[in-house]
């Protein structure tokens, strides 16, 4: 038996080829002028990112007024398998289309709406998220950078870390400690910041992959003044609204490292058959082309639970697993590849180059930190899914 979608999600998989082929993405473009961070904003990204909202491809399962046509679960699903196959970014700003936006949709006043998340779908502003602290990363609810209402802003003193684009954003969603004395998931608040407000510095981390990869950020607040009408949700219920966001971070990610993990198995396949491969990498392979097939069929078991109404523990599985399978397969390309894989030529691994190969397995360490560390979601597992005592 061949599982297959509906007549008529096919029929919404045609017509959106269709419009691709019409309207296709700016792939030339990217790659000669790719992007400096999560947050910059390129001319080709702008143009693309408002072609998709005004055709309601931005994010089909929304409204026509949010940038989509109101798709089905299954529809979006269809989406994103098409987009990531064909690597076709939707916007060079993924924490403020994929994170920032809905959480401002779920819980912002309509004038934040307008004023914030209407702009962001039509790539307007650019976001970066200010959670990570030095002494609370995974663990949010330790943050300390504080804010103090006085009279009709507050004022905000602390810094942030590993804050992606924080040196091309326009805007910050910051959580603030905004009531030292409850405990501390109950204190804690959410600000929308302009990136530009006196008394905000950033500096760029260097990453281990080369400065033009360079995203991460250091950011400080040195007495930053932020209009009241700027908080989002209500005051001192921050923690609730962080669930939100994390939860569409994680729910972003597993289609990708799906595709991800095929292309590094059709690649690994190649380099075996164009040099040579002992047991030894064919178990690495073999071990890479289950793993794909497990992430796959894991993350549509947890989505056909989720299209009845259902609690998918899948999904809480999917980013620790998705994220560690990536880094074990290009391990073993770059074991495979041996001294010749310490040129670090750069780039994706598209063609068997050795150094790709490092290049890719160093930037899987990153990956292992969006969304939750790898840590931070054996414990979720451990307590939530499999029950287990803290």
């Amino acid at each position: 038996m061949r599982l297959r979608y509906s007549d008529e999600d096919e029929a919404f998989r045609a017509e959106l080829l269709a419009w691709l082929e019409t309207n296709p993405p700016p792939l030339a473009e990217e790659a000669a002028d790719p992007p400096r961070s999560s947050a910059d904003r390129r001319p080709w990204a702008v143009a693309w990112q408002r072609t998709l909202f005004d055709a309601g491809w931005l994010v089909p399962g929304w409204p026509p007024e949010h940038g989509g046509r109101n798709a089905t679960a299954t529809q979006q699903m269809i989406y994103f398998e098409e987009f990531t196959k064909r690597r076709i970014r939707r916007t060079t700003n993924p924490q403020g289309l994929s994170i920032i936006t809905p959480s401002l949709l779920d819980h912002g006043t309509p004038e934040q709406i307008e004023r914030y998340a209407l702009p962001t779908l039509r790539a307007e502003v650019a976001w970066c998220l200010g959670m990570s602290e030095p002494n609370a990363g995974s663990d949010l609810a330790s943050l300390t950078t504080r804010a103090v209402k006085d009279s009709d802003q507050f004022v905000i003193n602390g810094q942030k870390v590993w804050t992606s684009g924080a040196q091309h954003a326009d805007l910050c969603l910051c959580f603030v400690r905004t009531d030292p004395t409850a405990p501390k998931h109950k204190g804690i608040s959410v600000l929308v910041v302009d990136m530009r407000s006196p008394g905000i510095e950033h500096r760029t981390i260097s990453e281990l992959i080369g400065p033009d990869h360079a995203d991460f950020n250091e950011v400080f607040f040195t007495d930053v003044a932020v209009p009241a009408e700027n908080l989002v949700g209500t005051l001192n219920d921050g923690w609730r609204l962080s669930m939100g966001s994390l939860g569409h971070e994680r729910a972003m990610l597993w289609i990708q490292y799906a595709y991800d993990q095929q292309r590094l198995v059709e690649q690994l396949v190649e380099a075996g058959r164009s040099h040579g491969a002992d047991d030894v990498f064919r178990d690495a392979v073999a071990t890479a082309a289950i793993d794909a097939v497990a992430l796959q069929a894991l993350g549509y078991r947890g989505f056909a639970k989720f299209v009845k109404g259902q609690a998918s523990p899948e999904h809480s599985i999917l980013k620790l697993f998705g994220s560690e399978s990536l880094q074990r397969a290009c391990l073993a390309g770059a074991e495979f590849a041996g001294p010749d894989g310490l040129d670090l030529e750069g780039g994706a691994p598209d063609s068997w180059r050795p150094g790709n190969w490092m290049m890719q397995y160093l930037r899987t360490f990153g990956a292992t930190i969006p969304g939750g560390t790898s840590e931070i979601q054996r414990n979720i597992i451990a307590e939530r899914v499999l029950g287990l005592p803290r």
